[in-house]
């Protein structure tokens, strides 16, 4: 299949999804990020937001839209009391590695600045990162740029089912039966397409679990599915994540497949992982 008959194919899922609830506010928004423009949906939940979450859409790099992920953000925003900023990062084919992560790092300064100018608060409310399958991925690296940089802040992070490298040979990518989804031809057909040259996937804002140093990362919860070839990978992330010291919630949800969270008013583990995600987040601006 073309990149653009898959992106077709996924936008007809949305009608599964069902509504979101209602927000407080949401705002239409335009950022730049170097000489392009990108679009972003910041949701605002009926309760004074304590926190600014930025989220980053899977869909392998090639597919995924902020309309896809709108009814699981208001979810996420309504549990969670943040405002939630979704981004449209640019998709590969036609925007290739690094652009993602590019439109990425500047969405993430954008909600440090003219963001939090928008939400209106007395004082600057905690940055949150977050995302799923290669939006966990950009979601992580964005994470460890800011670190190196000394900012923005980031208060926590959230990880769901990530991809952190390009090994095909491990375990859960060898064997089919943990493959109901998501496969592992599927994955290598995303990598082709994001970044052909296998020889820079070893660039760690390719593979962040191939980073030296994961010291001084923000708090991380890092969910990963029983039936999912990026199970392996996203676990070694979140050994890497506690070996280095950093505050580290970690599960796997067992007989869920990849993508379960985003099945939203469909699977109850769906619901599940966002109540996890709201305690995991409650507990982390209480610290």
């Amino acid at each position: 299949m073309t990149a653009l008959e898959v992106r077709e194919g996924a936008s007809k899922l949305r009608a599964m999804y069902g509504q979101g609830p209602e927000m407080g506010n949401v705002h239409a928004v335009v950022m730049g990020s170097g000489d392009e423009t990108i679009e972003a949906r910041l949701l605002i939940p009926q309760s004074a937001p304590k926190a600014l979450m930025v989220y980053f859409h899977g869909g392998g790099w090639v597919t995924g839209h902020i309309d896809d992920f709108d009814v699981l953000a208001r979810k996420l925003a309504q549990r969670s009391s943040c405002a939630v900023l979704l981004v449209n990062y640019r998709l590969a084919p036609e925007h290739r590695f690094p652009a993602a992560i590019d439109d990425a790092t500047n969405a993430l300064h954008w909600a440090a600045s003219e963001g939090q100018e928008l939400l209106g608060a007395s004082a600057p409310l905690p940055l949150i990162v977050a995302g799923d399958s290669a939006g966990g991925n950009i979601a992580a690296v964005v994470a460890r740029r800011a670190r190196e940089q000394g900012q923005p802040e980031i208060a926590a992070q959230v990880l769901l089912y990530p991809v952190t490298d390009a090994d095909f040979e491990r375990p859960s990518y060898l064997d089919p039966q943990l493959q109901p989804l998501l496969t592992g031809e599927m994955m290598r057909w995303y990598w082709d397409h994001y970044l052909p040259d296998s020889s820079q996937r070893q660039h760690p804002d390719a593979s962040p679990l191939l980073a030296e140093d994961l010291h001084g990362l923000p708090a991380t919860l890092l969910i990963t599915a029983e039936y999912d070839p990026l199970r392996d990978e996203g676990e070694a992330y979140a050994a890497r994540l506690v070996a280095a010291g950093v505050p580290t919630q970690f599960e796997r949800y067992a007989g869920q497949f990849h993508g379960f969270v985003s099945f939203v008013n469909m699977l109850p583990g769906s619901a599940a992982a966002i109540e996890h995600i709201g305690r995991f987040i409650d507990h982390r601006l209480e610290c």
